[in-house]
């Protein structure tokens, strides 16, 4: 039985009160209820009380739980001043928590001396050459990458691409990852054609930040058509990022390709989306920029396949 009851409660509380927080933003993202995932509650309200439970919650008898609450309040009070940069620090978080509890057990090991010591010693190069990633351009894996995604409609060739060719009409995230994360959103698009030299201009949620009296600043994303090729049983589009103020942070987006071709009685259309990841380590932003982008491009696939879908009803 433990020495300190009353630790131990602190202890317990703190953990519920993570686990409740964590079931709060997911919802929070996923339903937008009351948009309060868009106000002062959920980016400094909900922070500061995080902040505030850890400090006079949490006490921790080890140096790993020490390391662990301290950067859960760093992390806490530096999400208010970040703005869009949120979005990478929620997405970072299992790294930064996992090399903290990585280093925090080294050090103790280290510390303690005795015959493990010298087994944890060498973890220091690895980590240490690890830590050297993206420094003078090294980086482990490629930095380019191409997101994939995909749909199959009932409508015709001629009547995707009469929607590709549209303005779409954006709907919300469905995929999980995107919703409770906060990316920037599509919300209109002008534009029109399939011809090479036409333009696109997709507007996002604005950026908000903390500095007073600062307004929204809206966010874009301009493309220009590069090759055209449209047929009786399908097509090929390649769209050139010429602008981008809505992701450039968060990666270097090149081009977005949306193909289709009559399938039985539909058309199944895909998109591929290719960029170069700016964020370092690569074994764990390479696989999260994949899977986010891949997301988006089946995103893309179902947007055009569902604004093609009341012309194929209509006939």
């Amino acid at each position: 039985m433990s020495e300190n009851p009353l630790a131990d409660r602190s202890r317990w509380l703190l953990a519920g009160l993570v686990l409740a927080v964590l079931a709060g933003i997911v919802a929070l993202r996923l339903t937008h209820w009351g948009g309060l995932d868009q106000t002062a509650v959920f980016y400094l309200g909900l922070p500061a009380g995080i902040a505030l439970f850890v400090v006079f919650a949490a006490r921790p008898r080890s140096g790993t739980g020490i390391a662990m609450a301290a950067l859960t309040v760093v992390l806490a009070l530096s999400a208010p001043l970040l703005g869009e940069g949120v979005v990478c620090l929620v997405i970072a978080a299992p790294l930064l928590y996992g090399v903290v509890a990585l280093v925090t057990a080294v050090a103790t090991s280290l510390l303690r001396g005795g015959p493990r010591s010298h087994q944890a010693l060498l973890a220091v190069p690895l980590l240490f050459a690890l830590a050297l990633e993206g420094v003078a351009g090294v980086s482990l894996l490629p930095r380019q990458g191409r997101g994939e995604g995909g749909a199959t409609t009932s409508a015709t060739p001629a009547q995707v691409a009469a929607a590709l060719a549209a303005p779409p009409a954006y709907g919300p995230f469905e995929a999980v990852f995107l919703r409770a994360v906060p990316f920037p959103e599509p919300v209109a698009a002008t534009g029109t054609g399939l011809e090479a030299g036409d333009t696109r201009r997709v507007e996002f949620t604005p950026r908000t930040t903390l500095r007073i009296g600062a307004e929204p600043t809206p966010r874009h994303l301009e493309l220009e058509i590069v090759e055209s090729e449209v047929r009786a049983d399908g097509g090929r589009v390649v769209f050139a990022v010429t602008e981008d103020t809505a992701f450039a942070r968060w990666m270097d987006m090149h081009r977005a390709t949306a193909t289709w071709t009559a399938r039985g009685e539909g058309t199944r259309m895909d998109w591929t989306i290719d960029y170069d990841r700016t964020y370092e380590p690569s074994w764990y932003f390479g696989p999260v920029q994949a899977y986010a982008t891949d997301l988006a491009a089946a995103y893309l696939a179902d947007t055009f396949t569902a604004g093609a879908a009341p012309a194929a009803a209509g006939r």
